[in-house]
Protein backbone atom coordinates (compact mmCIF):
# COMPACT_ATOMS: atom_id res chain seq x y z
CA UNK A 1 0.00 0.00 0.00
CA UNK A 2 1.52 3.32 -1.09
CA UNK A 3 1.63 6.02 1.56
CA UNK A 4 1.13 9.71 0.83
CA UNK A 5 2.02 12.27 3.48
CA UNK A 6 -0.12 15.41 3.67
CA UNK A 7 0.55 18.42 5.87
CA UNK A 8 -1.21 21.54 7.09
CA UNK A 9 -0.38 22.92 10.55
CA UNK A 10 -2.92 25.75 10.97
CA UNK A 11 -5.37 27.51 11.25
CA UNK A 12 -8.41 25.73 12.70
CA UNK A 13 -10.77 26.78 9.90
CA UNK A 14 -8.26 25.76 7.24
CA UNK A 15 -7.80 22.35 8.86
CA UNK A 16 -11.58 21.89 8.90
CA UNK A 17 -11.62 22.69 5.18
CA UNK A 18 -9.24 19.81 4.47
CA UNK A 19 -11.68 17.24 5.85
CA UNK A 20 -14.21 17.02 2.97
CA UNK A 21 -11.36 16.71 0.48
CA UNK A 22 -9.32 14.17 2.43
CA UNK A 23 -12.31 11.96 3.21
CA UNK A 24 -13.34 11.98 -0.44
CA UNK A 25 -9.77 11.36 -1.60
CA UNK A 26 -9.24 8.43 0.76
CA UNK A 27 -12.56 6.86 -0.23
CA UNK A 28 -11.61 7.19 -3.90
CA UNK A 29 -8.27 5.40 -3.45
CA UNK A 30 -8.83 2.58 -0.93
CA UNK A 31 -5.52 0.91 -1.84
CA UNK A 32 -3.54 4.02 -0.87
CA UNK A 33 -2.64 5.12 2.64
CA UNK A 34 -3.02 8.82 3.45
CA UNK A 35 -1.37 10.30 6.53
CA UNK A 36 -2.31 13.84 7.53
CA UNK A 37 0.32 15.62 9.64
CA UNK A 38 -0.82 18.54 11.80
CA UNK A 39 -0.89 19.88 15.35
CA UNK A 40 -2.08 17.20 17.81
CA UNK A 41 -5.25 19.01 18.97
CA UNK A 42 -6.52 19.28 15.39
CA UNK A 43 -6.94 15.52 15.14
CA UNK A 44 -10.34 15.97 16.78
CA UNK A 45 -11.79 16.88 13.37
CA UNK A 46 -11.03 13.45 11.95
CA UNK A 47 -13.85 11.36 13.38
CA UNK A 48 -15.42 8.50 11.42
CA UNK A 49 -12.56 8.81 8.93
CA UNK A 50 -12.00 6.26 6.14
CA UNK A 51 -9.80 3.41 7.39
CA UNK A 52 -6.97 4.40 5.04
CA UNK A 53 -6.81 7.99 6.35
CA UNK A 54 -4.64 8.47 9.43
CA UNK A 55 -3.86 11.52 11.56
CA UNK A 56 -0.36 12.16 12.84
CA UNK A 57 -0.08 14.77 15.59
CA UNK A 58 3.12 16.80 15.52
CA UNK A 59 4.00 19.77 17.73
CA UNK A 60 6.05 22.13 15.52
CA UNK A 61 7.66 23.65 18.63
CA UNK A 62 9.55 20.38 19.12
CA UNK A 63 11.05 20.64 15.62
CA UNK A 64 12.11 24.28 15.41
CA UNK A 65 14.66 25.57 12.96
CA UNK A 66 16.19 24.00 9.88
CA UNK A 67 17.72 21.02 11.67
CA UNK A 68 14.62 20.43 13.74
CA UNK A 69 12.61 20.13 10.53
CA UNK A 70 15.28 17.83 9.12
CA UNK A 71 14.79 15.60 12.17
CA UNK A 72 11.01 15.64 11.56
CA UNK A 73 11.57 14.75 7.93
CA UNK A 74 13.76 11.79 8.94
CA UNK A 75 11.21 10.57 11.48
CA UNK A 76 8.28 10.80 9.05
CA UNK A 77 10.23 9.10 6.30
CA UNK A 78 11.36 6.27 8.59
CA UNK A 79 7.90 5.71 10.10
CA UNK A 80 5.77 5.90 6.96
CA UNK A 81 8.09 5.37 3.97
CA UNK A 82 5.97 7.67 1.81
CA UNK A 83 6.01 7.80 -1.98
CA UNK A 84 4.69 11.37 -2.18
CA UNK A 85 4.33 14.53 -0.10
CA UNK A 86 1.41 16.96 -0.40
CA UNK A 87 1.85 20.41 1.16
CA UNK A 88 -1.51 22.10 1.83
CA UNK A 89 0.09 24.98 3.75
CA UNK A 90 2.99 26.39 1.70
CA UNK A 91 4.70 28.32 4.49
CA UNK A 92 8.40 28.33 5.37
CA UNK A 93 8.13 25.30 7.66
CA UNK A 94 6.39 23.13 5.07
CA UNK A 95 8.56 24.45 2.23
CA UNK A 96 11.63 23.18 4.08
CA UNK A 97 9.98 19.80 4.64
CA UNK A 98 9.05 19.73 0.98
CA UNK A 99 12.67 20.47 0.07
CA UNK A 100 13.92 17.48 2.06
CA UNK A 101 11.33 15.09 0.61
CA UNK A 102 12.01 16.29 -2.91
CA UNK A 103 15.76 15.75 -2.44
CA UNK A 104 15.02 12.17 -1.39
CA UNK A 105 13.25 11.57 -4.70
CA UNK A 106 9.62 11.83 -3.57
CA UNK A 107 6.96 13.35 -5.76
CA UNK A 108 5.88 16.61 -4.11
CA UNK A 109 3.01 18.99 -4.76
CA UNK A 110 1.87 22.11 -2.92
CA UNK A 111 -1.16 24.37 -2.70
CA UNK A 112 -1.23 27.51 -4.80
CA UNK A 113 -2.73 30.05 -2.43
CA UNK A 114 -3.26 32.81 -4.99
CA UNK A 115 -1.56 35.39 -2.79
CA UNK A 116 -1.30 37.93 -5.60
CA UNK A 117 -5.01 37.67 -6.50
CA UNK A 118 -6.04 37.92 -2.85
CA UNK A 119 -3.90 41.02 -2.44
CA UNK A 120 -5.58 42.57 -5.49
CA UNK A 121 -8.99 41.71 -4.04
CA UNK A 122 -8.32 43.33 -0.67
CA UNK A 123 -6.07 46.29 -1.45
CA UNK A 124 -7.33 49.77 -0.60
CA UNK A 125 -7.40 51.18 -4.14
CA UNK A 126 -8.17 49.66 -7.56
CA UNK A 127 -9.55 46.43 -6.14
CA UNK A 128 -9.98 43.53 -8.53
CA UNK A 129 -13.37 42.21 -7.41
CA UNK A 130 -13.15 38.76 -8.89
CA UNK A 131 -14.47 35.50 -7.45
CA UNK A 132 -11.36 33.46 -6.63
CA UNK A 133 -11.06 29.66 -6.58
CA UNK A 134 -12.27 28.17 -3.32
CA UNK A 135 -9.82 26.71 -0.84
CA UNK A 136 -11.41 23.33 -1.59
CA UNK A 137 -10.57 23.72 -5.26
CA UNK A 138 -7.02 24.72 -4.38
CA UNK A 139 -6.59 21.67 -2.14
CA UNK A 140 -8.08 19.36 -4.76
CA UNK A 141 -5.66 20.67 -7.39
CA UNK A 142 -2.72 19.55 -5.22
CA UNK A 143 -3.74 15.91 -5.55
CA UNK A 144 -4.69 16.21 -9.20
CA UNK A 145 -1.13 17.40 -9.85
CA UNK A 146 0.02 14.16 -8.21
CA UNK A 147 -2.10 12.12 -10.58
CA UNK A 148 -4.90 11.52 -8.07
CA UNK A 149 -8.10 13.01 -9.49
CA UNK A 150 -11.25 12.40 -7.46
CA UNK A 151 -14.83 13.55 -6.94
CA UNK A 152 -15.65 15.46 -3.75
CA UNK A 153 -18.78 13.67 -2.49
CA UNK A 154 -18.42 14.34 1.24
CA UNK A 155 -21.74 15.03 3.00
CA UNK A 156 -21.06 14.95 6.74
CA UNK A 157 -18.82 13.43 9.39
CA UNK A 158 -21.90 11.36 10.19
CA UNK A 159 -22.59 10.34 6.60
CA UNK A 160 -26.26 10.75 5.75
CA UNK A 161 -27.26 10.67 9.43
CA UNK A 162 -26.91 12.95 12.44
CA UNK A 163 -24.77 12.60 15.53
CA UNK A 164 -26.00 10.79 18.64
CA UNK A 165 -27.22 13.23 21.31
CA UNK A 166 -29.26 10.73 23.31
CA UNK A 167 -26.95 11.20 26.30
CA UNK A 168 -27.42 14.97 26.43
CA UNK A 169 -30.03 15.08 29.19
CA UNK A 170 -29.56 18.82 29.66
CA UNK A 171 -31.07 19.63 26.25
CA UNK A 172 -34.72 20.72 25.99
CA UNK A 173 -37.09 18.60 23.96
CA UNK A 174 -37.06 19.63 20.34
CA UNK A 175 -40.46 18.50 19.16
CA UNK A 176 -41.66 20.80 16.40
CA UNK A 177 -39.25 23.55 17.43
CA UNK A 178 -36.51 24.88 15.23
CA UNK A 179 -33.03 24.91 16.75
CA UNK A 180 -30.83 27.87 15.87
CA UNK A 181 -27.17 27.93 16.81
CA UNK A 182 -25.33 31.23 17.24
CA UNK A 183 -21.53 31.41 17.20
CA UNK A 184 -20.96 35.16 17.63
CA UNK A 185 -17.22 35.25 18.20
CA UNK A 186 -14.13 35.20 15.98
CA UNK A 187 -10.39 35.67 16.37
CA UNK A 188 -10.13 39.06 14.66
CA UNK A 189 -12.22 42.21 15.16
CA UNK A 190 -12.82 42.60 11.43
CA UNK A 191 -14.86 39.39 11.56
CA UNK A 192 -16.92 40.04 14.69
CA UNK A 193 -20.45 41.40 14.45
CA UNK A 194 -20.79 43.96 17.31
CA UNK A 195 -21.89 42.23 20.49
CA UNK A 196 -24.71 44.70 21.22
CA UNK A 197 -26.13 44.15 17.73
CA UNK A 198 -25.81 40.40 18.19
CA UNK A 199 -27.62 40.72 21.49
CA UNK A 200 -30.52 42.25 19.55
CA UNK A 201 -30.43 39.34 17.11
CA UNK A 202 -30.68 36.91 20.03
CA UNK A 203 -33.53 38.94 21.53
CA UNK A 204 -35.54 38.98 18.30
CA UNK A 205 -35.07 35.25 17.75
CA UNK A 206 -36.10 34.51 21.33
CA UNK A 207 -39.41 36.24 20.66
CA UNK A 208 -40.25 33.88 17.81
CA UNK A 209 -42.56 30.99 18.56
CA UNK A 210 -41.14 27.49 18.17
CA UNK A 211 -37.49 28.65 18.06
CA UNK A 212 -34.84 27.71 20.59
CA UNK A 213 -31.47 29.44 20.45
CA UNK A 214 -28.17 27.80 21.44
CA UNK A 215 -25.04 29.92 21.83
CA UNK A 216 -21.46 28.75 21.35
CA UNK A 217 -18.20 30.19 22.55
CA UNK A 218 -15.09 29.56 24.58
CA UNK A 219 -13.35 31.16 27.51
CA UNK A 220 -14.40 33.33 30.44
CA UNK A 221 -15.32 36.52 28.55
CA UNK A 222 -17.42 34.76 25.93
CA UNK A 223 -19.14 32.70 28.61
CA UNK A 224 -20.02 35.89 30.50
CA UNK A 225 -21.61 37.42 27.39
CA UNK A 226 -23.63 34.31 26.57
CA UNK A 227 -24.75 33.79 30.18
CA UNK A 228 -26.08 37.35 30.16
CA UNK A 229 -28.19 36.60 27.09
CA UNK A 230 -29.53 33.40 28.64
CA UNK A 231 -30.63 35.28 31.76
CA UNK A 232 -32.25 38.09 29.77
CA UNK A 233 -34.21 36.12 27.18
CA UNK A 234 -36.41 33.05 27.14
CA UNK A 235 -35.59 30.05 24.97
CA UNK A 236 -31.89 30.98 24.84
CA UNK A 237 -29.41 28.34 26.02
CA UNK A 238 -25.64 28.17 26.36
CA UNK A 239 -23.76 25.19 24.98
CA UNK A 240 -20.44 26.47 26.31
CA UNK A 241 -18.75 23.83 28.44
CA UNK A 242 -21.58 21.36 27.99
CA UNK A 243 -19.57 18.84 26.00
CA UNK A 244 -16.25 18.11 24.39
CA UNK A 245 -15.58 18.83 20.75
CA UNK A 246 -16.99 15.50 19.56
CA UNK A 247 -20.25 16.14 21.41
CA UNK A 248 -20.42 19.66 20.03
CA UNK A 249 -20.18 18.29 16.50
CA UNK A 250 -22.92 15.77 17.22
CA UNK A 251 -25.19 18.48 18.60
CA UNK A 252 -24.53 20.95 15.77
CA UNK A 253 -25.64 18.29 13.30
CA UNK A 254 -29.14 18.61 14.82
CA UNK A 255 -29.38 22.38 14.38
CA UNK A 256 -31.70 23.67 11.70
CA UNK A 257 -29.37 26.59 11.03
CA UNK A 258 -26.19 28.06 12.46
CA UNK A 259 -25.49 31.79 12.55
CA UNK A 260 -21.75 32.34 12.39
CA UNK A 261 -19.09 34.83 11.53
CA UNK A 262 -16.48 34.07 8.87
CA UNK A 263 -14.85 31.81 11.44
CA UNK A 264 -14.03 28.23 12.31
CA UNK A 265 -17.61 27.70 13.52
CA UNK A 266 -18.89 28.14 9.96
CA UNK A 267 -16.60 25.34 8.86
CA UNK A 268 -17.44 23.13 11.85
CA UNK A 269 -21.15 23.37 11.05
CA UNK A 270 -20.38 22.66 7.40
CA UNK A 271 -18.69 19.39 8.35
CA UNK A 272 -21.97 18.07 9.76
CA UNK A 273 -24.19 19.31 6.91
CA UNK A 274 -25.82 22.14 8.87
CA UNK A 275 -26.80 25.22 6.81
CA UNK A 276 -25.04 28.41 7.91
CA UNK A 277 -26.06 32.04 7.73
CA UNK A 278 -22.67 33.74 7.79
CA UNK A 279 -21.87 37.39 8.51
CA UNK A 280 -18.99 38.97 6.59
CA UNK A 281 -17.30 42.26 7.44
CA UNK A 282 -13.69 42.97 6.52
CA UNK A 283 -13.45 39.65 4.69
CA UNK A 284 -15.45 38.30 1.76
CA UNK A 285 -16.55 34.89 0.47
CA UNK A 286 -15.01 36.00 -2.83
CA UNK A 287 -11.61 35.09 -1.37
CA UNK A 288 -12.61 31.41 -1.38
CA UNK A 289 -13.21 30.64 2.29
CA UNK A 290 -16.94 29.93 2.33
CA UNK A 291 -17.81 26.73 4.17
CA UNK A 292 -18.23 23.38 2.47
CA UNK A 293 -21.48 23.22 0.48
CA UNK A 294 -22.69 26.49 1.98
CA UNK A 295 -24.83 28.69 -0.25
CA UNK A 296 -23.56 32.10 -1.28
CA UNK A 297 -27.06 33.54 -0.84
CA UNK A 298 -26.80 32.79 2.90
CA UNK A 299 -23.90 35.24 3.28
CA UNK A 300 -24.91 38.55 4.88
CA UNK A 301 -22.67 41.46 3.89
CA UNK A 302 -22.74 45.14 2.93
CA UNK A 303 -21.77 46.39 -0.56
CA UNK A 304 -19.10 48.89 0.51
CA UNK A 305 -16.32 50.14 -1.74
CA UNK A 306 -13.77 49.57 1.03
CA UNK A 307 -14.48 45.86 1.42
CA UNK A 308 -13.08 43.38 1.41
CA UNK A 309 -10.02 44.94 3.01
CA UNK A 310 -8.50 41.80 4.50
CA UNK A 311 -8.16 38.11 3.69
CA UNK A 312 -8.18 37.06 7.34
CA UNK A 313 -9.90 40.00 9.06
CA UNK A 314 -6.77 40.93 11.01
CA UNK A 315 -6.18 44.39 9.49
CA UNK A 316 -7.43 47.45 11.42
CA UNK A 317 -10.26 49.36 9.77
CA UNK A 318 -8.94 52.26 7.69
CA UNK A 319 -11.80 54.41 9.02
CA UNK A 320 -11.66 53.10 12.56
CA UNK A 321 -15.39 52.40 12.80
CA UNK A 322 -15.75 48.97 11.13
CA UNK A 323 -18.67 50.26 9.11
CA UNK A 324 -18.75 46.94 7.25
CA UNK A 325 -20.43 45.48 10.35
CA UNK A 326 -23.17 48.10 10.47
CA UNK A 327 -25.70 45.48 9.39
CA UNK A 328 -29.18 45.85 10.95
CA UNK A 329 -29.95 42.96 13.31
CA UNK A 330 -33.41 42.71 11.73
CA UNK A 331 -31.82 41.87 8.39
CA UNK A 332 -29.90 38.96 9.88
CA UNK A 333 -32.97 37.67 11.72
CA UNK A 334 -35.10 37.89 8.57
CA UNK A 335 -32.48 35.90 6.70
CA UNK A 336 -32.51 33.18 9.36
CA UNK A 337 -36.32 33.02 9.44
CA UNK A 338 -36.56 32.81 5.65
CA UNK A 339 -34.03 29.99 5.63
CA UNK A 340 -35.94 28.12 8.34
CA UNK A 341 -39.12 28.30 6.26
CA UNK A 342 -37.35 26.40 3.50
CA UNK A 343 -35.76 23.71 5.65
Amino acid sequence: MQTILITRFSAVGDIAMTVPLLYSLASSYPTHRFVFVSRPRLGQFFINAPSNLEFKGVDPAQYSGFWGLYRLYKELKREYRPVAFADLHDVLRTKILRFFFRLSGLKCSHVLKGRKEKKALTRQHNKVLKELPTTFERYKAVFECMGLPFTCDFVSLFGNSKGDISGFGFLPQKGEDKWVGIAPFAKHKGKIYPIEKMRRVVELLSQEQNIKVFCFGNGEKETEVVDGWCKSFENVHSFIGKSGFDGELRFISHLDVMLSMDSANMHIASLVNTPVVSVWGATSPMAGFLGWRQAKQNCVELPLECRPCSVFGNKPCQYGDYRCMNIPPERIVDHILNLLKNT
